[in-house]
C-alpha cells in the first residue's frame, strides 16, 4: 500500500502527539521536543513544522519558534497511517493494487474478504462505497464484480489533464459564464479551510471531493451542460489515481493559494486572465503528478 512522504507522515505523526499529551492553543513546539518524542533528527521534524505552519496549524513568530495555533483536542486525525479504519485501509489497498496492476479481472465479495482480510459484511460495505463512486460494477448477471474503466496509467492521468486544461479554462469564457455568488463564498471558504488545517485533517476522498467540486462548479459556471458532463466523467475517471497522490500533502498549499487566487481573478472580471491562469494552474498540477518519477 501507498505511504505517505517523509513531510506528511512526521506532520501527521507530530498532530497525533500533539493530541495525546493535550497541548492547549498558544503552546510552545519545540523541534527538539518533537524530534525527541518521535525519535527522528530535527532537519525533517523542522520540514513537517513548517509545513504544519504553512496549513495553519502552527504558527511560526520570528526568533520565537513555532505555537500551537489550536487546543490539540480539535485536531482530527487524517488517515494517512496504519491505524487507520479497516474498510477505509482496504479500500485505499484496493484502490492501490488496481492503479498498481497488482489486481485485474473480474472478482467476488469472497475474493475481497479473502485477499484484505475481512468479514464478508466489511467486503460488502467496501464493494458498496465502490460501486456507489463508480468504480466498479456487478457482472452481467450478478455474479462477481468487476472494475469501470478508470485510469490507472500515467499517460492517461496525463492526458486527462490535456484535456482538462483545454475544456475548462475555454468554460470561463463561454458567452454565459455566470458567477455563482453563493457557490464562489462556499468554495472560497473550503479552499481557506484546507490552508487552516484541512489540508492534513481531511480523508484522502474528502480531500479530492473537496477539489474535483471546485473545478465542477467554475465550469457549471459556464452555463454548457456538455463542458460540465465532461469534467464529472474525468473526475470519476481519475478518482482511484489521484487518491494516491493524497498522500503526498505538502505540494497542496500551492494549489489552495492559486485555487483562491482564481475566485479573485474571475469576481474581478479579469475573465480571459483568469482562463490563462486556469490553464497555467492544471499544466503545473499534470506535471507535479505525472513527470519523471511518477510511475503508477
Amino acid at each position: 500500500m501507498s505511504r505517505p512522504n517523509l513531510t506528511t507522515s512526521i506532520a501527521t505523526r507530530l498532530v497525533d502527539l500533539m493530541r495525546r499529551t493535550g497541548l492547549a492553543e498558544g503552546a510552545h513546539v519545540t523541534e527538539q521536543w518533537a524530534a525527541d518524542a518521535l525519535e527522528v533528527s530535527r532537519t525533517p521534524v523542522r520540514k513537517a513544522m513548517l509545513f504544519l505552519a504553512d496549513v495553519g496549524i502552527l504558527d511560526r513568530i520570528p526568533n520565537r519558534g513555532f505555537f500551537l495555533a489550536r487546543d490539540a483536542s480539535a485536531l482530527t486525525r487524517p488517515d494517512l497511517t496504519d491505524g487507520e479504519d479497516v474498510e477505509q485501509a482496504a479500500y485505499f489497498e484496493i484502490a492501490d493494487d488496481y492503479v498498481g496492476g497488482r489486481f485485474t479481472g473480474s472478482f467476488t465479495a469472497a475474493d475481497i474478504s479473502r485477499r484484505y482480510r475481512l468479514t464478508p459484511r466489511q467486503a460488502g460495505r467496501v464493494l458498496a462505497r465502490m460501486e456507489a463512486e463508480d468504480l466498479v460494477r456487478r457482472k452481467t448477471g450478478g455474479r462477481g464484480w468487476e472494475f469501470q474503466h478508470v485510469m490507472a496509467t500515467v499517460e492517461a492521468h496525463a492526458q486527462s489533464y490535456r484535456f482538462r486544461m483545454i475544456v475548462e479554462s475555454a468554460a470561463l469564457l463561454e458567452p454565459g459564464f455566470t458567477v455563482d455568488t453563493e457557490a464562489f463564498a462556499r468554495h472560497r471558504q473550503q479552499q481557506e479551510d484546507l490552508l487552516h488545517g484541512d489540508i492534513l485533517l481531511l480523508p484522502r476522498a474528502e480531500l479530492f471531493q473537496v477539489n474535483a467540486s471546485f473545478h465542477e462548479m467554475l465550469v457549471g459556471c459556464s452555463g454548457n451542460q456538455f463542458l460540465l458532463d465532461a469534467v464529472r466523467r474525468q473526475n470519476r475517471l481519475r478518482r482511484l489515481i489521484e487518491y494516491r497522490h493524497q498522500i503526498d500533502r505538502s505540494r497542496l498549499t500551492r494549489q489552495a493559494r492559486e485555487h483562491l487566487h482564481l475566485l479573485d481573478l474571475i469576481e474581478d472580471g479579469r475573465i480571459e486572465e483568469a482562463s490563462a491562469f486556469l490553464h497555467q494552474h492544471l499544466d503545473t498540477v499534470r506535471e507535479i503528478k505525472t513527470g519523471p518519477g511518477h510511475g503508477a
